[in-house]
């Protein structure tokens, strides 16, 4: 072989592996931009590390690689000094601080981009915490969100940004209705009083009771329960306590905020969880929380029930009544997705069972391509369960979801067994008959309208917009075949070349083949790998 056409031949291999790791590359930046963007939230200040700890649970608007990043936000914020929180409790509370606490510690045992939280003494000897919010803060949000307002309307106006297919008002809209609440003690207050009322029954729940005298719209005073943070294995594992116990009640106790009570702690991350010393679970902080309507909540309990009969038709129209789907044109290939799903979680063994965090991943790659929506509930719900899963798997090796959660699933079934007769039955085949009644009375005009469309279609009057998925399926599939052919092709050059060099005596050069060879080859399978999974996804779709 010349050397000119050596040459070619691996500049030829260079240019065809600087492709493939296009891809890799496009990843890596994706990650870098998210981290930088991480960097710069924290240090635009209160509100925006707050709507970056809301947007890291939209795996459906945003990229893995920045929910991934969004979700590590911390309150990396100092606290402010001493005087101005004691004036501040002065002047909300209207009292001098030696008047309302016996105690008062200056120094604070908590501190976040809201507020910070400080240690007192009731008169009585009641030990209690005040939290205290940070001055001006109101002010803050109002300047910033007004910006954000009218960056979500160029938004919902532009294409290029998903505009006709993100409702990026209504979350604007959502996230400041968030911020706000979490800003009012107030509300703070009363979400404690419920939550602690909903598990007046639950011995092992325990949470903090408000005093109410020492609460104002910024100033909230608490019952002072301390405790192990429930990640703090060292702690745990020193005091004795069953971590598969505490893994398996931190899961229950939000199955019956979920499913019984429909009031859930929308952010129950370790720092909101704690264990007392009878390894009683600690709830804290409780401005964010998740209300399910008694609507939302018997459509999700149908939702449940068609789930287990694995009847597809039957859970799209939940879904739609959930506002979760939209309710376009076909939904054949929606229906297939469904029953995909349906046949393989269902029908899996303990050791195949996929954590919530694979679960949401699949469900937000399905909705890229289908009318799927995800309202702020459900993606509060799954982020809280795939952050109580990673506490279990941490708490206890064989911890398993579905072993804690089939007690529950059980009632569910059996409740609506129950409901299934006598009256219930009867006003179940009544509505049927009403159905069959409307929907027969309704022929006539649809036949009509039928008629209607069919003229407009041939007039030229009625245009139909098609996006061919399965086309771009194709065409995407087709692409990865094509360099996995060229990967085949230089690697086998490659190596016919090393073995021709090795022969004649130039093993270095002919090392250098190998390598390439072997780097070709490692991409031919990786492409053979892409190909399998987009096959997948096809008999899902």
């Amino acid at each position: 072989m010349s050397p000119f056409s050596f040459l070619v031949l691996w500049t030829t291999c260079f240019l065809a592996l600087s492709f493939c790791k296009k891809s890799l590359i496009q990843k890596n930046r994706r990650r870098k931009t998210a981290s930088w963007l991480r960097e710069r939230v924290l240090q635009l200040g209160p509100t925006f590390i707050k709507l970056g700890q809301l947007s890291s649970t939209r795996s459906d608007l945003f990229p893995r690689e920045f929910v991934d990043e969004l979700a590590k936000l911390q309150d990396r914020v100092p606290a402010f000094s001493p005087a101005k929180a004691i004036g501040f409790i002065e002047t909300e509370l209207g009292a001098p601080i030696n008047v309302l606490f016996k105690e008062f510690e200056d120094r604070p045992i908590a501190a976040a981009s809201l507020g910070q939280v400080h240690r007192a003494i009731l008169h009585n000897g009641e030990k209690v915490v005040v939290k205290v919010q940070r001055p001006g803060l109101k002010k803050l949000f109002d300047i910033d969100l007004r910006n954000l307002k009218l960056i979500a309307e160029y938004f919902q106006k532009s294409e290029t940004l998903g505009g006709p297919t993100r409702d990026w008002i209504g979350i604007y809209e959502e996230c400041a209705t968030i911020l706000y609440q979490e800003i009012d003690y107030i509300n703070e207050g009363k979400n404690a009083d419920r939550f602690r009322r909903d598990f007046r029954n639950t011995k092992w729940v325990r949470v903090p009771m408000v005093f109410w005298d020492y609460t104002a719209m910024k100033v909230l005073t608490l019952e002072y329960v301390p405790g192990i943070k429930i990640n703090r294995l060292d702690m745990l594992d020193s005091q004795g306590f069953n971590r598969a116990r505490i893994s398996s009640r931190a899961i229950e106790a939000y199955l019956i905020q979920i499913l019984r009570t429909g009031f859930f702690h929308a952010d129950p991350h370790p720092g909101n969880l704690a264990i007392d010393v009878d390894e009683t679970l600690i709830y804290y902080d409780f401005g964010m929380m998740g209300d399910i309507k008694s609507f939302t909540r018997e459509r999700l309990l149908e939702l449940f029930y068609s789930v287990y009969e694995k009847d597809a038709k039957k859970v799209i129209q939940c879904l739609i009544d959930l506002g979760a789907l939209q309710p376009t044109g076909d939904l054949s290939s929606v229906r297939r997705s469904v029953q995909y799903f349906l046949d393989n979680l269902l029908s899996q063994r303990p050791d195949q069972a996929q954590t919530f965090s694979a679960i949401g991943e699949d469900l937000f790659a399905i909705a890229l391509d289908q009318p799927f929506r995800f309202p702020s509930t459900f993606t509060f719900v799954l982020r809280a369960f795939s952050t109580l899963e990673g506490i279990g798997y941490a708490l206890d090796p064989d911890f398993s979801f579905a072993k804690i959660a089939a007690p529950y699933a059980q009632e569910l079934l059996d409740l609506r067994q129950k409901q299934r007769t006598g009256t219930q039955l009867v006003n179940e085949i009544r509505k049927q008959a009403d159905d069959a009644r409307s929907y027969t009375m309704s022929m006539p005009y649809r036949v009509q309208r039928i008629e209607e469309f069919v003229k407009e279609l041939e007039s030229g009057d009625l245009k139909l917009r098609v996006r061919v998925l399965e086309s771009e399926r194709a065409a995407r599939k087709a692409t990865i075949l094509q360099m996995a052919t060229m990967y085949t092709v230089l690697g086998g050059t490659l190596l016919n070349l090393g073995v021709t060099l090795s022969s004649q005596g130039s093993q270095a050069i002919a090392n250098g083949s190998f390598i390439g060879a072997g780097v070709f080859l490692t991409l031919l399978a990786r492409s053979m790998q892409r190909v399998k999974k987009l096959e997948k996804f096809e008999k899902m779709i």
